[in-house]
């Protein structure tokens, strides 16, 4: 039989978007699937969009697309039940810029369109078709659409990927849990409270004392007329406790070091969704197969190095590596998509990230980088900048009897495990 398209696309978020673009580009004809009403309408409170992958696909974006602010001001705070201890960081260009993905998600679908991809919006995907064990199309409300291949890219919930045995179930530690919230804020507000001139914008990630010794991180955007706030847990971290998912988010909001950046804001949307965060080593075995193919987080490729958090750019540089895939499988239909998608993988940035931080999910499962680190360097901090009738120690015996009271043995392993996995 004829195939409708020469490949399908299951989801228009930034993965399957890429992936659309770069095969009508290259003379396929493409299909790109969303179940929302419109492209980003499941996907709540934006993020940060590192640009460097995108202006590759789309030259001079920045004066096309519907950005928020260019982020020039980075903070990192590590936070104790008594205080913070936060690093600052400027810069006056900005590879990087906060989005709201309802705003920009349905812009980049039109790429699509202009580059030639089909795109269907309000359409769920009930199953894949399959014919002599092959996948030749996607079932949707009792029509079939047949295709080459058909590419998921459906999310880090992959419930069709995982209902037809093409990737496993994520274990508890392999998947986190983003519970998020946009706050609204008049722009003027926001540069005063946050330092900043017309159209710039701030980053704060906060790690510590969030969820009790377990593995959390938290994150505050600034666009241009709302906060975008969230905290991000492992699953294992919530099940244990001590802290309720749902409790986490105001849980956040008290600490001084938030509180006068929150102070007059009004709740706008809030949700949450899954974050694969376990790196290279928790991407599925099978990545490609006979008619279909993953990308973006259903390939489960999000980077989270303590200090930035990877998604987007990740999701592109997956998106590209399959594209490139569909276009060679064109040319070699010899070779099986499996062994053409893992050649392209393994020559990508992608993997050279992914092997990069290959050992950070298990380093940051350490209860001593979430009490013992913020500890430290409060107590650390409050001890340099004290003035009072005593005459000061010497930094390094401050430095010394602080490191004794961590131990000089696990300060000296935490050190030397994260310039190896960093």
């Amino acid at each position: 039989m004829v195939d409708d398209f020469d490949i399908i696309i299951i989801g228009a978020g930034i993965a399957g978007t890429t992936c659309a673009i770069l095969c009508a580009r290259a003379g396929m004809s493409a299909l790109l699937l969303e179940r929302g009403e419109q492209p980003g309408q499941k996907n709540l409170s934006g993020g940060r969009l590192y640009g460097y992958v995108l202006n590759d696909i789309i030259a001079g974006f920045p004066d096309l697309a519907p950005l928020e602010r260019a982020i020039t001001h980075e903070h990192f705070s590590l936070l104790t039940d008594r205080g913070a201890t936060t690093l600052n960081h400027q810069q006056p260009a900005s590879p990087s810029w906060s989005i709201l993905r309802a705003r920009f998600d349905p812009w980049y679908a039109e790429q699509a369109q202009a580059a030639g991809a089909q795109c269907l919006f309000s359409v769920t995907v009930d199953a894949l078709h399959r014919e002599n064990d092959r996948v030749a199309g996607v079932l949707c409300g009792g029509d079939l659409l047949r295709a080459g291949v058909v590419v998921l890219a459906e999310g880090a919930n992959s419930l069709l990927a995982e209902q037809c045995g093409l990737i496993p179930a994520p274990s508890p530690t392999s998947m986190a849990l983003g519970i998020k919230e946009t706050l609204a804020l008049e722009p003027a507000r926001i540069e005063e409270r946050f330092h900043l001139e017309t159209h710039q914008g701030a980053a704060w990630l906060f790690s510590g004392n969030l969820c009790g010794n377990k593995q959390a991180g938290a994150f505050l955007y600034t666009n241009r007329q709302s906060l975008s706030l969230g905290v991000v847990a492992p699953l294992a971290s919530l099940r244990d406790g001590p802290t309720a998912a749902s409790a986490l988010l105001s849980q956040l909001k008290k600490p001084p070091t938030l509180r006068p950046l929150l102070r007059g804001t009004q709740t706008l949307e809030y949700g949450a969704h899954l974050v694969p965060e376990g790196g290279l080593h928790s991407l599925p075995r099978q990545r490609a197969g006979n008619g279909w193919l993953l990308a973006g987080d259903t390939l489960r490729t999000c980077v989270n190095a303590g200090f930035t958090v990877r998604g987007m750019d990740m999701a592109m540089l997956s998106a590209r590596a399959a594209a490139d895939t569909l276009i060679a499988a064109r040319r070699r239909p010899e070779i099986p998509l499996h062994a053409l998608y893992d050649r392209q993988l393994q020559r990508s940035l992608l993997w050279q990230q992914l092997k990069r931080y290959q050992h950070l999910p298990t380093l940051l499962q350490r209860s001593s980088w979430y009490q013992s680190w913020p500890a430290l360097c409060h107590e650390a901090m409050a001890d340099l900048s004290r003035v009072d009738a005593e005459v000061n120690p010497a930094l390094w015996r401050i430095l010394l009897r602080h490191g004794r009271r961590m131990g000089l043995r696990r300060l000296t392993a935490d050190v030397i495990r994260s310039l190896q996995c960093l």
